[in-house]
């Protein structure tokens, strides 16, 4: 029988906050592009996307140069667009 619910840092149904603040540590920066560019086809992204992938890899702790970060951007823009 499968325990659920008996504690511990790694047991998901504990109810614990900290599993689901742990799942940004899975945030890569094409999961996160992929994120913006499906959040751009929504109509949910108004601001500039280099602005919103800065904000959103500093959330996840992933350093990008700002050159990587605008050519991603534009690639982002350009998929999105089309």
């Amino acid at each position: 029988m499968t325990d659920s619910g008996a504690g511990g840092a790694n047991d998901p149904f504990d109810g614990s906050d900290e599993m689901v603040a742990g799942t940004a540590d899975l945030e890569t920066p094409e999961s996160i592009a992929e994120d913006v560019r499906h959040d751009i086809q929504l109509g949910q992204v108004q601001d500039d996307v280099s602005h919103v992938l800065e904000e959103r890899f500093e959330e996840a702790g992933i350093e990008a140069r700002p050159e990587e970060v605008d050519d991603l951007a534009e690639d982002i823009e350009r998929d999105a667009s089309s």
